[in-house]
């Protein structure tokens, strides 16, 4: 079953790390192979060529000699020829045929390069066979010293193609070094700007090219991301100050009505429970005003205390549902460094929805160590909740019949990334969810 975690940013942890090779690499990497491929086509391309045009330049000398050797054996049977010191003429006829080595009497006609050894060396010759009705020829010419050049020559070509790769990767960081020290430049003077002020400007420290546009452009986009953000704070402020003054009309009108001796017991439960939605939005204003400024608030929050005072909220709203309520721990024994409304925010909706979804049963809610567990015995939770339980807007597949945006999970995960606080919500062994809000166990006011 899968078990969605909400930490500093759960999507981050959860998604697919791709490895991105650097643009300087890349591109001393396409000179590389650049080099190597082009001298690693010449050099098969030469190597092929010069094997080309060496079997057939010799290949046709050799056929057109041992043409010749036939015709001026049949002028003259007598004569003895040899075209050059490397060629050796051999010519059986019908009663010699027995003498003819066994390598080159079942040849055709045709040229043919041989390999053999003599003497424990190897040699390679070429031989050229003519077979009449009456005579054989043969023509075999020494390619030993032919056979070694080239050998020699596939190794200078060998060497050529790293040497030239090497130059090529040398050339590649060079050209890399100048191409990405204005983007290394741009990158420096980016990561050391200050968040808390307006970020100077980029532009003039680079010339008129696709670097200083990219500078310009990100000028523009800072200028443009700056301005909405301070009105976003701006808005955040004011709106926190505007509600702010009402929600403390209503806190100061409702004590001063519950201090009167003659209130019915209907008027008494309908102004504690103003009471409690105006504590609950006053929470609920500072952490939103928390998240907006992305800035930590400090305080010395007692888990037990604020759970005890969520479960009489909605101990008070149960309407008659068969549902106990019920906080095992003790006082003090967790105390978070953060303000009661950021605690209160977060694990008042895990409460809440436990409440929500549960028709009867129980919803306990349990202190152990540096975490808080919100059982319930609702109906559990499905594959697909579990995959976007944190998602904005997202209502589970029982909340059909219930109200709400689908926005709290989403606040609890958002607060557990401001204060590296874990959030997770699990199944139940056998019926229900089991939620757990873990805080920082680095947190040195915790208790």
């Amino acid at each position: 079953m899968p078990q969605p975690e909400a930490g500093a940013d759960a999507p981050a942890i959860l998604g697919r790390r791709r490895y991105r090779r650097r643009l300087r690499s890349r591109i001393i990497l396409s000179f590389a192979l650049l080099g190597l491929g082009l001298t690693a086509m010449f050099a098969i391309a030469a190597a092929y060529v010069g094997a080309v045009v060496e079997d057939e330049a010799v290949g046709r000398v050799l056929k057109h000699n041992v043409d010749e050797y036939a015709e001026r054996f049949y002028e003259d049977r007598s004569a003895q020829w040899a075209p050059l010191g490397s060629v050796r003429a051999h010519v059986y006829g019908p009663g010699g045929r027995q003498n003819v080595p066994p390598d080159w009497a079942e040849l055709d006609t045709g040229l043919y390069n041989i390999t053999g050894e003599e003497d424990g060396e190897s040699f390679v010759y070429r031989l050229v066979v003519k077979k009449d009705a009456d005579y054989w020829f043969f023509l075999a010419q020494d390619m030993t010293n032919t056979a070694e050049v080239r050998a020699r020559i596939k190794l200078i070509l060998i060497a050529a193609v790293v040497l030239f790769t090497v130059l090529a990767g040398i050339i590649g960081w060079w050209s890399a070094s100048r191409v990405m020290r204005p983007v290394s430049e741009l990158a420096n003077l980016l990561g050391a700007s200050d968040e808390s002020a307006r970020p100077a400007a980029l532009a003039p420290h680079f010339p008129d090219d696709e670097v200083g546009e990219l500078a310009t452009a990100l000028d523009d986009y800072a200028a443009r991301l700056t301005e909405v953000v301070q009105r976003d704070r701006e808005f955040n402020a004011d709106v926190s100050h505007e509600l702010r003054t009402p929600l403390a009309v209503i806190k100061g009108a409702v004590e001063l009505l519950l201090s009167r001796p003659d209130l019915d017991d209907k008027t008494l439960v309908r102004l504690q429970r103003i009471q409690r939605a105006e504590a609950q939005c006053t929470d609920l204003i500072s952490a939103l005003l928390l998240l907006s400024r992305a800035e930590r608030g400090h305080g010395r929050a007692d888990v037990y205390r604020v759970a005890e005072q969520l479960l009489e909220a909605h101990r008070s709203q149960l309407g008659g549902k068969p549902l106990e309520l019920r906080l095992e721990g003790e006082p003090g024994t967790l105390v978070v460094d953060a303000p009661e409304s950021a605690v209160s925010v977060a694990l008042g909706n895990l409460i809440g929805n436990a409440v929500k979804y549960t028709t009867e049963g129980a919803v306990i809610v349990r202190l152990a160590g540096n975490a808080v567990d919100v059982v319930d015995s609702g109906p559990g939770l499905s594959a697909e909740d579990a995959a976007h339980l944190f998602e904005r807007g997202y209502r589970g597949s029982h909340a059909e019949h219930t109200h709400g945006g689908g926005i709290g999970l989403s606040i609890v995960r958002r607060l557990c990334s401001l204060y590296d606080w874990q959030v997770r919500v699990v199944p139940g062994e056998e019926r229900g969810v089991v939620a757990t809000l873990r805080f920082d166990i680095t947190d040195p006011a915790a208790g």
